[in-house]
């Protein structure tokens, strides 16, 4: 039987950071996992080598998830909607 073998593709610290990186690539159609050590993860650590969380991808997808976070960094999903909203405030406070 074939066993998928997972990389690293991203570190962080924060494990709010880690789910939003994940759920970024799920959105993206890539399998992504979140690992963290085990006794970090045990004591609530959040700072140094023990509270890092890894995002893991498979290894045939690692490629496309690199760039997916590329783009994420260069701010290419940013919600347009939501400039549409400060547009819309923005008019909103004029006419006060």
């Amino acid at each position: 039987m074939y066993e998928q073998r997972w990389v690293v593709v991203e570190v962080v610290t924060d494990d709010i950071q880690a789910e939003i990186l994940r759920g970024l690539l799920v959105s993206q159609g890539i399998e992504a996992i979140i690992s963290k050590e085990g006794a970090g993860h045990a004591l609530g650590l959040t700072i140094g080598m023990l509270g890092e969380s890894q995002i893991l991808v498979p290894s045939g997808s690692k490629d496309h998830a690199l760039q997916v976070l590329e783009d994420y960094r260069q701010g290419l999903f940013e919600d347009e909607s939501s400039e549409e909203n400060e547009a819309d405030d923005n008019d909103s406070e004029e006419n006060l």
